[in-house]
């Protein structure tokens, strides 16, 4: 499988004045912002580097994505880590993060999504603030 860090977005009406190319950050910033506003999804999982950036007010829209492509066969597939929020039901969040994510890229790139592996890393319980009982 051929993996390519470049997509080429072939635009609805080719009037060639040149190609347009996306890199797979983009892709992987679009579909995390895509996977927080699900609701039920409580957060990404994110690495050591995206934390450390966090502290520095620098936030990392495409935490908890990754992405690849294969140029061979066009196809964009996408492997999500979410935290959830407990007492929701797994699967219909799951059901709804693949829906969502294929949806939005589509609706952004024109790009069709062959599929969307969501793995769920943890579960977070919401805190009951001190003054409510």
């Amino acid at each position: 499988m051929a993996d390519s860090k470049y997509l080429k977005i072939d635009p609805v009406q080719a009037d060639d004045l040149g190609e347009v190319h996306v890199t797979t950050d983009v892709l992987e910033a679009l579909l995390g912002i895509a996977a927080t506003k699900v609701n039920g999804v409580f957060g990404m999982r994110g690495t050591l580097a995206n934390n450390i950036n966090a502290l520095f007010g620098h936030q990392s829209h495409g935490k908890g994505v990754s992405v690849s492509y294969n140029d061979e066969i066009n196809q964009v597939s996408a492997t999500v880590y979410v935290y959830l929020e407990y007492g929701i039901s797994v699967p219909k969040v799951a059901l709804e993060l693949q829906k969502s994510l294929s949806q939005q890229l589509k609706f952004m790139t024109d790009l069709t999504m062959t599929e969307v592996n969501v793995q769920v890393v943890g579960l977070v319980a919401k805190r009951i603030n001190e003054g409510e009982h």
